[in-house]
């Protein structure tokens, strides 16, 4: 979905781009490869301060806006053994609060989404609304006097922007969301997200968080490793990388990049059919497919183990199937990316992170033909040098 001609005129750039390095048989590269030590991946203590740093001090994006689509609506999730509730009030305004009640402790929402009119905590029904403040207690009048201000839901930094919201876990940090995201906010913006229809959301079992990351970041591995999926349809080892500090936009050539080699530009009647966009918000964030009628958009989070994740996919359709069609399209697209990841990404990821001790050297290196996953790695050092947050 394209919603600008400024943002068509950066397709059919992308597109010629993608063609160059698909008549020369070249990517984009790096200037040279790296190393990155076998511990980045493994070691307990080094991944419990890199998740502390980079997961609980660096915003997220934790859902989509549409996953909150009018008031009174919300979303309560567990996110590193955070509980948070994401909540959308009367005044359109989304929050973000610690899941807890503030009298024992219990949450005050169960996990998934929906509409309530007000948090009811299943222990002893203090009552909160959608803006965290505690307006009700079962036995008031005998429980004795407290300031019911003093004890509203614990509130995390939160900012809605481009189709998603953004939340800090700890609720000591602040940060700037126009400047966590800086130019890539336009970029995100082009997307529409909040246009889109949740088709279907589910959890997956993953590899370690940068394992699984990795393989999101580089069309290396498309043809070997996804010959039967998403391999298909795009051409292998070609790459078109813009960054924007620690985000990047990966454009991945389809192999219909062949029918444009002898057609005259202004012949060229859907340029963006050619090509395939990630955008990769750091640290976790994956946006793929959103060119044409069906999006995933991918969160990895890490675990307690440096070996596992939960990735949360949710499918996007442009519009809500109307058609048997229309769901079928939707459903096959579901179930390819399912595919994609769970029985060749994540299937492989998972053998990697068992062998990774057996390697028989102290490291893994990154080609130049991968520069986001360079790039990506470059960031979480760059992040660990420096102490608390600048965002």
């Amino acid at each position: 979905m394209i919603k600008n001609s400024t943002h068509s005129d950066e397709i059919v750039a992308l597109v010629k781009r993608a063609l160059t390095h698909y008549k020369n048989k070249t990517t984009d590269q790096a200037s040279d490869v790296m190393s990155n030590s076998i511990d980045a991946y493994v070691d307990e203590g080094r991944y419990q301060k890199e998740v502390e740093r980079i997961f609980k001090t660096l915003p997220l994006a934790l859902c989509l806006s549409s996953e909150l689509p009018g008031e009174n609506t919300h979303r309560a999730m567990n996110v590193l053994d955070t509980p948070v509730l994401i909540t959308r009030s009367k005044d359109n305004q989304v929050r973000a609060f610690l899941n807890v009640c503030r009298h024992r402790g219990s949450k005050v929402c169960e996990e998934g989404s929906g509409e309530k009119r007000n948090f009811i905590c299943p222990y002893h029904a203090w009552t909160y609304d959608h803006e965290g403040k505690l307006i009700g207690m079962y036995g008031e009048k005998t429980f004795g006097e407290i300031n019911k201000e003093d004890f509203g839901l614990i509130e995390l930094e939160c900012s809605e922007r481009s189709g998603l919201v953004w939340v800090m876990l700890n609720p000591q940090e602040k940060f700037n969301i126009d400047k966590w995201l800086g130019d890539f906010a336009l970029e995100l913006e082009t997307l529409g997200l909040e246009d889109w229809h949740i088709h279907e959301q589910r959890e997956i079992d993953g590899p370690g968080w940068k394992v699984a990351l990795d393989g999101y970041l580089e069309a290396y591995h498309h043809n070997q490793l996804h010959g039967d999926t998403v391999g298909k349809h795009t051409v292998g080892n070609l790459l078109v990388l813009d960054t924007y500090g620690p985000h990047q936009r990966l454009t991945f050539g389809r192999k219909t990049l062949k029918d444009l080699i002898d057609k005259p530009e202004a012949e060229w009647e859907s340029p963006q059919d050619n090509i395939r966009l990630i955008h990769s918000g750091f640290p976790n964030l994956s946006i793929s497919g959103v060119l044409g009628d069906h999006c995933l958009v991918s969160q990895i989070f890490p675990t307690s183990s440096p070996n596992r994740t939960i990735t949360r996919q949710t499918i996007l359709s442009a519009k809500k199937p109307k058609t048997d069609k229309e769901l079928q399209n939707t459903n096959e697209f579901s179930e390819m990316v399912r595919q994609a990841v769970v029985d060749e990404d994540y299937k492989i990821g998972l053998e990697i992170q068992s062998n990774i001790s057996h390697m028989g050297s102290n490291d893994f290196i990154y080609g130049k033909n991968e520069p986001a996953v360079q790039n990506y790695h470059s960031w979480i050092k760059s992040f660990m040098s420096k102490d608390g947050t600048e965002w």
